[in-house]
């Protein structure tokens, strides 16, 4: 079998290190790094799954937390609104909007959110604190077992550190009354660990109309024990935040002088956020393997106040509307894996997943200035699943290796609605089979062919409509799971130590599109979609300061059915580019400059409407020893005036036709900010 290899870089190159160790030790010693630089060669199944670690993630500027998620090679993360809601996510020619086909786990638990309030498999990370980060495991395609729901175009399992030497204390302040407040630490008693940190944030912002006024905290807190034989942790989150939002605006609004491009059309928009889990994780060693359960509780609470057609479905009160969701979460996993035949060629692993979504309300209001009006629809819903999967690895020569995975999703629906017409139950069932063949060409070099089937669940509310709450009118159901079917080829590989890259074709097909709904803000079943593409991905190490990356990403999609519409899928970003530059200079400097490309995209499906493409650098500089760090971030170094996002959709403004007018709607990025970092360490 080909043997993975491991990256050991010296301690005093990782801001996670501690540098008393170092004053206490004439020897430097040595960590595993895990990162970018990693290969992955002799471990991965696909050649388009990787690991992010703290080291990648220090030195990279951030204008909010789902930035991290731009780690990502090929991802995008934008943002049509305010601070704490949802980014806006764009991965192989998906609009994910907020998270419909990309599964997200943190420390076991699962972040999107199903039949939510606002969109389906709504994904908001902005409760993460970035520094806790430990590791980001990312995977694309339908070619994993371990993950259901929400995984078409991929998914990521982020971790929290377990334990820090020492502690910190960070302070931050910057352009538009940007102020934020990070302490973090960490103790061992009788070989059990303690990580705590806590993040308070507060934001004006940047907008001529609205003051966005975020009020922002964060907290976890951790103990664990890792053990020779066993590991457990116990994990406990915190976040509430509220904020004001300027959302996407039209074009004609700017060219009349309503507003400017960072204005706004009504000044009463925004939201409030509140995420408690609890969450523990256990890990044991048996004579024939290794098994390891996870278990977590999450309440979770969101209300969001939009406004995106102004007057065209209410020419007096207007068409603000709020979108609630108030559930709890429960749900946990098992898992075993063990090793068997000659040389334990094989390698199995079988595992069990619960979720249950208690939703006590997820409703839709018509409202003026945040005052409810009238209830379109309150609904609670019961929607429990588990899912089963086995996934065998077989070294079945020295250079060759399968992985064949078989998974089972169970899903039940139950919804009360305040219509009771559109109340009822509905169930669901989906086998997904997956695969991979790997061949390895070296040690440092290898190629793999994947297969498989996925799914998305769509809203419990869909399954068991019969009436439309808005306009009354016979509404069709929709399917609970829809089924995506995935290829992919490609290769892994490390040159001269130092330069580690990977090459991907892949194709996919979507038996149901999501898609954003600008004028209701939600997402809806669409139509059937192909989409195929190729990904290069580059990480080089130059020398012991200096790291460079270069990544690509290039995606061809299309609905299906030739209809009169046309075949384009709006949001579906052809060409993606992202670069970086980054230097850990042992004398104490530090600094990198990235920068991030995607291409103009059609915003109808008969291509006539198209966005513009945008481009943004951003760059972070600094310096640091044993006790002090400081550092300068620069966001959109060349304040730039291209657009966050664009949709293409009716709306109304005063004096206009009782239908309103189509237009491009967009929100520009945030001008140019400075964010100065002072670090201290005890």
């Amino acid at each position: 079998m080909i043997a993975r290899p491991t990256f050991r870089i010296p301690v005093v190159l990782l801001t996670l290190s501690t540098n008393v160790a170092l004053a206490q030790n004439d020897a430097i010693d040595e960590v595993i790094v895990e990162g970018r630089s990693e290969t992955l060669v002799g471990e991965a199944r696909t050649a388009s799954e990787g690991i992010v670690g703290q080291v990648d993630l220090e030195l990279r500027a951030l204008l909010r937390p789902g930035d991290i998620l731009e780690s990502i090679p090929g991802m995008i993360v934008t943002q049509h609104s305010g601070s704490g809601k949802s980014n806006q996510m764009f991965l192989r020619g998906f609009n994910l909007d907020h998270g419909t086909d990309f599964a997200t786990w943190i420390d076991g638990m699962p972040v999107n959110m199903r039949t939510h309030g606002h969109g389906q498999g709504y994904t908001d990370v902005n409760f993460l604190i970035p520094e806790t980060i430990k590791t980001l495991r990312f995977v694309k395609g339908p070619y994993h077992a371990e993950l259901g729901d929400f995984s078409s175009a991929g998914g990521t399992h982020v971790e929290t550190f377990d334990n820090l030497q020492g502690s910190r204390l960070k302070l931050g302040v910057g352009d538009d009354g940007y102020r934020r407040v990070l302490g973090m630490g960490g103790l061992n008693a009788n070989e059990v660990n303690l990580f705590a940190a806590i993040d308070a944030h507060v934001f004006d912002g940047a907008w001529t109309d609205i003051a966005e006024d975020v009020r922002k905290i964060s907290g976890l807190v951790k103990l664990s024990d890792a053990g020779p034989a066993s590991q457990w942790e116990l994990t406990a989150m915190y976040y509430d935040n509220n904020w004001n939002s300027a959302d996407q605006i039209p074009a004609r609004a700017v060219l009349q002088g309503l507003t400017d491009e960072r204005g706004s059309l009504d000044d009463t928009l925004g939201g409030e956020s509140r995420r408690a889990s609890l969450s523990g994780q256990y890990r044991t060693n048996w004579d024939i393997g290794t098994a390891s359960f996870s278990a977590y509780v999450i309440d979770y609470r969101m209300q969001l106040w939009s406004n995106f057609t102004y007057l065209l479905d209410d020419p007096v009160s207007g068409d603000q509307f709020e979108q609630l969701d108030d559930r709890t979460v429960w749900g946990g996993s098992g898992q075993f894996q063990w090793f068997s035949g000659d040389l334990d060629q094989l390698d199995h692993r079988i595992g069990i997943e619960l979720r249950y979504d208690d939703i006590d309300a997820v409703g839709l209001f018509h409202t003026r200035e945040r005052e409810r009006l009238a209830t379109t629809r309150e609904d609670s819903v019961q929607e429990k699943s588990i899912g089963l999967f086995y996934e065998q690895t077989w070294h079945f020569a020295e250079r060759w290796r399968t992985v064949i995975g078989m998974r089972g999703d169970f899903y039940d629906f139950d919804v009360a609605a305040n219509n009771p017409t559109n109340s009822g139950t509905e169930t669901d069932f989906m086998l997904s089979p997956k695969g991979s063949l790997i061949y390895a060409l070296s040690d440092s070099t290898e190629t793999y062919l994947s297969v498989g089937q996925g799914f998305h669940s769509n809203d419990a509310r869909g399954t068991t409509i019969t009436v439309d709450p808005a306009t009354g009118d016979p509404a069709a159901q929709v399917d609970p799971l829809v089924r995506s079917t995935g290829a992919e080829i490609g290769f892994k590989t490390v040159w001269q130590d130092s330069w580690n890259s990977s090459l991907a074709l892949w194709h996919l097909k979507l038996d149901s599109e999501l898609l954003f709904v600008g004028d209701a803000g939600t997402t809806e079943a669409s139509r059937p979609s192909t989409r195929w593409g190729i990904e290069l991905n580059n990480h080089w190490t130059l020398n012991d300061i200096w790291t460079a990356e270069a990544d690509f990403a290039w995606t061809d999609a299309e609905f299906d059915d030739d209809i009169p519409d046309g075949k384009e899928i709006p949001g579906a970003i052809p060409f993606v580019a992202t670069a970086s530059l980054t230097a850990h200079d042992l004398s104490g400097w530090f600094g990198s400059i990235r920068v991030r490309h995607f291409s103009s995209y059609p915003l109808s499906e008969d291509s006539r409407e198209e966005s513009d493409g945008s481009t943004i650098t951003s760059l972070a500089i600094g310096w640091r020893n044993e006790t002090w760090k400081v550092q300068l971030d620069v966001l959109n170094v060349f304040d730039s005036n291209d657009h966050d996002i664009d949709y293409y959709y009716a709306s109304r403004l005063p004096g206009e036709p009782a239908d309103g007018i189509e237009d491009m709607h967009y929100k520009v990025f945030e001008p140019r900010q400075l964010r100065a970092y002072v670090e201290y360490r005890f």
